[in-house]
């Protein structure tokens, strides 16, 4: 294994764990008559791994971790195989537009800023329409929920997502442009980001 795929690897693992701390540590849950769902950041650490990484492993990133957290969460054990589709979702949908159509690697000033938020957006705009239609579906489906309790929790789950998703995209861009300038100067980005 060579030094670049070993980096990578170990961005991957970092982000996957950041991705579980923010989703577990960093939550608000809000109880409702028909389930759980929470403000959290966990999608933050998603965002920035697909921009820093690129869809793929920005998306496995965000998967594992999350996914973890659900999984070791009793109140979220049933939702981990749509938290993990999702988050999947967001980093290939992010680390697209970033990597493959705006090649954020490549830019500098307002345009690195225009493009890296678009992503970001872009992303969180997946999340908030698969969330609120996997829940409504999973619910409805898999859980054998009645129609107005998935109907209700769906709702619910439209709000703290677009909560969610706002925090992720402003955070995780900040994040990102503070730290392009130093890992474009000493190669790190050049190493991380999917090759074009």
């Amino acid at each position: 294994m060579n030094k670049t795929t070993t980096l990578k690897l170990t961005v991957m693992a970092l982000m996957a764990a950041l991705c579980y701390v923010a989703f577990t540590f960093l939550q608000i849950k809000i109880p409702t008559p028909v389930g759980f769902t929470s403000f959290h950041l966990g999608n933050t650490f998603c965002v920035l791994a697909a921009l820093l990484l690129g869809g793929v492993p920005g998306g496995i990133a965000g998967a594992v971790g999350m996914g973890i957290g659900d999984l070791l969460d009793p109140v979220y054990i049933t939702v981990a195989p749509k938290t993990i589709i999702l988050k999947m979702g967001i980093g290939v949908v992010t680390g697209l537009l970033a990597h493959k159509i705006f090649h954020i690697q490549n830019k500098e000033g307002s345009e690195l800023y225009k493009d890296v938020v678009l992503s970001c957006t872009a992303g969180m705009i997946f999340n908030l329409i698969g969330e609120t239609l996997l829940s409504y579906l999973y619910y409805l489906v898999v859980l054998g929920s009645a129609e107005k309790a998935a109907t209700y929790l769906a709702a619910a789950k439209f709000v703290t997502t677009g909560v969610n998703g706002v925090l992720a995209i402003v955070i995780a861009s900040a994040l990102y442009i503070a730290m392009y300038p130093r890992l474009k100067s000493n190669g790190t980005l050049k190493k991380l980001a999917p090759k074009n």
